[in-house]
């Protein structure tokens, strides 16, 4: 079984298209929406958790690739300038997915960016301007 978050750019041809029905349909995988920002006759961005066998996923994969969707990994849009952060911790409480901790000993914060669902609430309340997302549209 494998779980992987990416982030799918969509060509305007295929905004109003089932492509992510399909997914499901025709390669049993499971999904889950973290973030989308798709207009009809506009380039669109999914960030999108998958889940399934092995096989599925890279048939899954394929056939996004044969529609010309571009995917990446997510953790290229999410950026953690660590010579901004000044480990203050402020942005670990409000992380839902605990993709900010702080190292309870030295009390440096770390990152990781693959629990990270691109929410954008670090962003927002980091006082350093420490955090950044870029997702390209």
């Amino acid at each position: 079984m494998r779980t992987e978050r990416i982030v799918l750019h969509f060509p305007k041809h295929l905004a109003d298209k089932p492509v992510i029905v399909n997914l499901v349909r025709k390669f049993d995988l499971d999904f889950n929406i973290l973030k989308a920002t798709i207009t009809p006759d506009e380039e669109g961005v999914m960030v999108l958790e998958i889940t399934g066998e092995e096989e599925n996923f890279q048939k899954g994969i394929q056939y996004l690739k044969e529609l010309e969707v571009k995917i990446q990994p997510l953790s290229q849009d999410v950026i953690w300038d660590e010579t901004r952060c000044t480990h203050c911790g402020y942005c670990v409480s409000y992380c839902p997915t605990k993709a900010l901790q702080r190292d309870e000993k030295t009390y440096m914060v770390s990152f990781d960016p693959q629990k990270c669902t691109t929410c954008g609430i670090c962003v927002e309340i980091c006082p350093y301007k420490a955090m950044e997302i870029r997702l390209v549209i």
